[in-house]
């Protein structure tokens, strides 16, 4: 069963998922929010009819301090939508803190083009927060 990272954001929202093995986690898209999450969950439905999904990893946006934020309240109720509508899938939480920086340090570091930055820094932070999760069930299994 594959894991699915989750970036949720104002605007956008980053979609990342793991190997069957949950060894790797790829990028897989970008959703516009359009200021709504019902595009989201209509695409989250696609995925998951595609996909062999046991777990839903979402970013917890907390200030630098670990506090919460208006945005984290804003995800709460995310997350809360999706553990009405997916009752049978694991919804778990990961802190999120800094990884749009590592995004931006790393399509720095690949030279990405700037106008392509906007559309793809969502789904490397997804990546990195599907990332943490893997490595923390890793950890957890030792």
């Amino acid at each position: 069963m594959r894991k699915l990272g989750i970036d949720y954001g104002e605007a956008r929202v980053g979609i990342a998922i793991s190997d069957p093995l949950n060894i790797t986690a790829q990028g897989l898209e970008t959703i516009q929010r359009n200021g709504t999450d019902k595009v989201i969950l209509k695409r989250l439905d696609e995925i998951l009819s595609n996909y062999e999904i046991d777990t839903i990893v979402v970013g917890m946006p907390f200030n630098l301090k670990g506090e919460k934020t208006v945005r984290a309240e804003i995800t709460e109720r995310f997350i809360h939508k999706l553990k009405c509508k997916y009752n049978k899938i694991k919804i778990e939480t990961v802190d999120e803190r800094l990884t749009t920086v590592a995004a931006h340090k790393t399509m720095n570091f690949l030279d990405i083009n700037k106008n392509k930055k906007k559309n793809i820094v969502d789904t490397i932070s997804a990546v990195y927060i599907l990332e943490m999760y893997i490595n923390k069930i890793k950890n957890t299994i030792k």
